[in-house]
C-alpha cells in the first residue's frame, strides 16, 4: 500500500473536517517534547510495533505520520501498513513545515492536559495555596490532610512530609474515610500543577464541604522553597466504607447531571466494539489490584486520574469514543466529567447484569509477532 504526503495546510484541514484522525510522532519522546503539534502523540519508531495498537486499535483508522524530517516518519508509516493499518499519511517537511505555515508548535508532554488544567484553574477560580504557606499552615494545624494525587509510584519516589496517597480518580471515592470533620482543610498536590488542581477541583465539584485547596506548583515548588521532600513514603488512603461509598455515590450524580456524563449499557458497549466505522477506547480506572481481580476483557487499565493527566499517552485517536468502567460509577463518573469538559465523545458503562470478566494483568498487545 503505498503511503500518502500531505501538506501542513491539508492537515489543518484534516484536524476540524470532523472525521476521526491520529497525529503521531515517530521520533523518541525527548526530541518530541522540544517541538511537536498540539494534537500530536508520541509513538516512537524503536517502540512502533508495542505502542501502535494501543494509541490506535482500529486498524482502519486515519493515521498522519510525522517527525522533525528525518525520515522517522516514512518509515513508521511504512511499517504501519505492513501491520494492517489501511489509512496512513506522512507530513511533507514535518514539524517545522507546520510551523512555516504558520501554525503554532509546542513544547513538553501532555500539554493538552495541562492546558485544559490551567483554563480549570481560571474558568472555576480553584483555590490555591502556596508551598511556604501550606508549610505555615500545617505547622499551625496538624489535622490539615493533604493529598498527593499522582500515582503511588510517583508518591513512594518523592513526595511533601505527612502526605497521603490518593491518585485523582481516588479522590472522591475515598475522601470520607480521611476527613474527621467538615472543618478538615483539604490541600491536594501532585509534581506540578495539573492533578493538583483537577484533584481539587473534583472534590469541589462533587459537593465535599470541607475547605480544598490545591498546592500551587506541587511538590516542584515545595522543593525550590527549600523544604524537605520525603522518599519511600507508603501511607495509601484507606479502603472505602460503606459510609464513605455511598456518599461518593450521591456526590457523582450531581456531577454526573452538571456534566451531563452519558450512561451506556452492555448491548450499546458490545455494538461499538464491533463498529469499524468509529474507534472505542474501554478504560479500566480502579487500582491495578482491582483490575487484576476482575476487568471486562475489552478495557485497558488507566488507574487513578491518570487518563486526564495523560490523554495524548492513552488515547490516541481524536474524534475517538472512550468508554469509563469501574465496580459503581463513582471513579468512571469523575473521569468521564473531566474528559467531557476536554471534548471528548466519553461515556459510564453501567451494564443492565453481571457482565463477564477475566482476571490477570492487562495483556501486551505487539504488533507483527504473527510475521517473525
Amino acid at each position: 500500500m503505498d503511503v500518502k504526503n500531505v501538506s501542513a495546510q491539508a492537515l489543518k484541514s484534516m484536524l476540524h473536517d470532523g472525521k476521526e484522525i491520529a497525529v503521531l510522532d515517530a521520533r523518541e519522546e525527548g526530541d518530541f517534547a522540544t517541538s511537536h503539534l498540539l494534537l500530536a502523540a508520541s509513538v516512537p519508531l524503536s517502540r512502533l510495533e508495542a505502542l501502535l495498537a494501543l494509541r490506535v486499535p482500529r486498524r482502519s483508522a486515519r493515521i498522519v505520520w510525522m517527525d522533525a524530517n528525518e525520515g522517522f516518519a516514512e518509515r513508521a508509516a511504512k511499517r504501519s501498513c505492513q501491520l494492517g493499518y489501511g489509512d496512513v499519511s506522512v507530513l511533507e517537511g514535518g514539524v517545522e513545515a507546520w510551523r512555516m505555515a504558520g501554525y503554532l508548535v509546542y513544547t513538553g508532554v501532555h500539554v493538552p492536559s495541562k492546558a485544559f488544567a490551567e483554563v480549570v484553574e481560571h474558568e472555576e477560580a480553584t483555590p490555591w495555596i502556596s508551598a511556604s504557606d501550606l508549610q505555615a499552615r500545617m505547622a499551625e494545624d496538624p489535622s490539615v490532610v493533604l493529598l498527593d494525587s499522582r500515582s503511588y509510584e510517583e508518591y513512594h519516589s518523592n513526595t511533601i512530609p505527612g502526605s497521603v496517597s490518593c491518585p485523582g480518580a481516588e479522590l472522591v471515592y475515598r475522601i470520607q474515610e480521611m476527613v474527621p470533620s467538615k472543618d478538615t482543610t483539604v490541600v491536594v498536590n501532585c509534581g506540578g500543577r495539573t492533578r493538583s488542581i483537577i484533584g481539587a477541583q473534583s472534590l469541589i465539584n462533587a459537593g465535599l464541604e470541607n475547605p480544598v485547596l490545591s498546592l500551587r506548583d506541587g511538590t516542584m515548588a515545595w522543593h525550590l522553597a527549600g523544604l524537605e521532600v520525603a522518599t519511600g513514603r507508603e501511607a495509601r488512603a484507606p479502603e472505602v466504607s460503606d459510609t464513605g461509598r455511598a456518599w461518593a455515590e450521591r456526590a457523582v450524580e450531581g456531577v454526573a447531571a452538571r456534566f451531563e456524563v452519558p450512561r451506556i449499557g452492555s448491548d450499546a458497549l458490545e455494538g461499538w466494539l464491533a463498529d469499524d466505522e468509529r474507534t472505542t477506547y474501554v478504560v479500566d480506572v480502579r487500582t491495578r489490584e482491582e483490575y487484576e481481580a476482575g476487568h471486562i476483557a475489552s478495557a485497558r487499565l488507566v488507574p487513578g486520574g491518570q487518563l486526564v493527566q495523560e490523554t495524548d499517552r492513552h488515547i490516541g485517536v481524536w474524534g475517538s469514543r472512550v468508554v469509563l468502567t469501574d465496580d459503581d460509577g463513582v471513579r468512571a463518573t469523575m473521569t468521564a466529567s473531566w474528559l467531557i469538559q476536554m471534548g471528548w465523545d466519553a461515556h459510564v458503562f453501567v451494564p443492565e447484569a453481571e457482565y463477564p470478566r477475566v482476571t490477570g494483568p492487562q495483556a501486551a498487545e505487539i504488533l507483527g509477532l504473527e510475521q517473525a
